[in-house]
This record gives C-alpha cells, structure tokens and sequence, in this order.
C-alpha cells in the first residue's frame, strides 16, 4: 500500500478519507505488475529491502545529492533494453559509457547493497531490482511518497552503448519526448509526471547555457540568475538546482516553475507548448495546499511501478548477477 507524506498537508481540508479510498481502491491492483510482485523475497531474502534502504540512507546521509543520482540511474536503465541492470554493467562499449549517460552516478551505492544482499541470500536478489528499490528509497528520504515495488526482475546479460541513443534528451521536442515515451508504453501523462523527477537533482550548465545566449524561452527575470550561474564560455561542468526553488524537496514545485517560463532545461520547458502536457502541468502546479502534492505523489508513484515494468526479464530470461558491474 502507497505511503504519502502529504497526508498531513490535505487532512485539514478534509480529504483523507478520499485519499484512502483512491489508494485502498488503487493498491488492490498494484499487487502484481506482469510478473513481477510485491514481495518477491519474502521468503527466499526477507531482508533484501532493508537491506537495499540501508545502503541507500547510509549514502544519502553523507550526499543528499547521490537520491536524485539513483533515480535517474533506475529510469536510464528502464529506457535502454527495459529494466534489467544493464547500466551497471561497466566497459568501454557498455551503456554507461554512452555520451548519453554523462553524469550518471549511484553505482557505488547498488554495489554495496549487493555486496550486503550476496552475503546474506546469494545469488537471489538482482542488481535490476536493487536498483528499482534504491529510486524508490531516494524519493522517499527526498520527502516524496514511498510506494510498494513490485519485484521479481532478472538481470541483463548484455549492455551496449549504441542503445542508449533511444534515452531521452534535454534538447529533445515534445514530439520526440513523446515517441520515446511511447515506445516503452508510457503516454503522455506518464512523460509530464516523470519529468516532475527533475524538482530534485542538478544538470550542468553545459546542458542548458546555449539556451541563455542564442535564443530563450527562459522568463527574463530567471534569465540572469542563471547567466550569472552559468556565463558564455563559463565552466560547462558547474552544476545548477533544475528546480529553482527546492531542488532538494520533492515537491510541485517544478511544475509551477515551468509555468511561470522558468524550466532549466529545453526538455521540460517545452512541456507547457503543447495543449496536452500543459494540461498536465497545470493540474499539478495548482496552488491550493497539500491537495495538488498529494495528487502529484500519488500519480508519480503509479507511474514510477509502470515505468519499472518496462521489458523486464522474468523467470527463466536473464540471470541475478553475483556482481552489478559484469555479467557472471
């Protein structure tokens, strides 16, 4: 069953039993996702996700930083041959090397989980499915929901650089955003609430400054806080907030930014000029308190299960890796 932190914030205005009843009514459904569940190792790994929290609370502790690195780390995996650990395989040839995976971080934090879970249930828990868990802990240490993964996946045998040209770009149209997301099931509700990740983490200003001299639909008055962050010809590696006003609270806040003209990147920008993602911006960027989070929380958590069902490998397909970084 979903768990919201918001539930506090809409009480006073009277809607936790509708909350309940939508999440009573949602959950009952969300027990199996294809053939995956919850629960998975309950039996044959009882720990498995304690385990995987703990790691992740112990990294974050030290780098609140490493949670949105962990969840853009499940969702490039996710894109690149479904869900099934083939990022973390390491090679010069390999995904994570891909021009499209610059800056992608968290490995190091899957890796002791792993190394936890292989020394108390062997070969049983997949690095796919650790890493599906660990984006799922990085929301909820961010103050976002928390929500029941489904589990059961098998691990990849094969990972390639050339597949990763399939990722989402942040030059990318509203039309190539779509195609993209759809290519995996994901519809256009699934795009605008994923891209709602992005009210946590950082981009660099090599993603975005040619946005700030050439031409600009950044409003004028965020236009020069981030010139000033990122100058022409600056540091391209300087890392700036992609959510201006709480990069490190999962919040709506990214969607009244991108109302107001104020998205960082291209990608998300272009999500309020087509009628339908507006749409969907709008809803969540609503400004009565608590109502428009919980929302927010709830849809993002639905979207995160159907997200992390992408081209699993189940049953026999695959294999559970003894290491994240190589195939055995």
């Amino acid at each position: 069953m979903l768990c919201f932190t918001s539930m506090k914030m809409v009480s006073s205005l009277g809607l936790v039993p509708l909350m309940i009843a939508l999440v009573a009514s949602w959950s009952s459904t969300a027990v199996v996702h294809g053939q995956l569940k919850n629960g998975f190792y309950s039996s044959s790994c009882p720990k498995a996700e304690a385990i995987v929290r703990s790691a992740v609370e112990s990294a974050f502790k030290d780098d609140p930083s490493i949670a949105p690195g962990l969840l853009r780390l499940h969702f490039h995996d996710c894109f690149v041959q479904g869900c099934d650990g083939s990022v973390l395989i390491s090679g010069s040839n390999a995904e994570r090397s891909a021009p499209q995976n610059l800056g992608i971080r968290g490995f190091e934090v899957i890796d002791a989980a792993k190394a936890q879970l292989e020394a108390s249930c062997p070969g049983v828990v997949s690095c796919a499915d650790i890493l599906a868990l660990a984006a799922r802990d990085s929301v909820d240490l961010s103050n976002g929901p928390s929500w029941a993964v489904p589990t059961g996946r098998r691990d990849g045998r094969v990972s390639s650089a050339s597949q990763a040209a399939v990722l989402p770009s942040p030059l990318d149209s509203i039309a190539a955003q779509r195609q993209k997301f759809a290519a995996k099931g994901l519809d256009d509700h699934d795009l605008v609430t994923l891209a709602g990740a992005h009210t946590i983490g950082q981009t660099e200003c090599r993603f975005m400054s040619y946005r700030l001299y050439n031409f600009t639909t950044i409003s004028q008055s965020f236009l020069a806080q981030l010139q000033t962050l990122c100058p022409r010809n600056g540091n391209g590696l300087k890392k700036i907030p992609l959510d201006r006003d709480s990069h490190g609270n999962f919040d709506t806040s990214f969607f009244k930014n991108v109302k107001a003209g104020n998205g960082v990147l291209e990608s998300d920008q272009r999500l309020w000029d087509d009628a339908n993602t507006r749409r969907i911006v709008e809803n969540y960027a609503g400004t009565i308190r608590g109502l428009f989070g919980f929302r927010f929380d709830f849809e993002f958590s639905k979207a995160m299960i159907k997200m992390s069902g992408v081209e699993v490998k189940t049953g026999r397909d695959g294999e559970i890796r003894k290491v994240c970084s190589r195939a055995n």
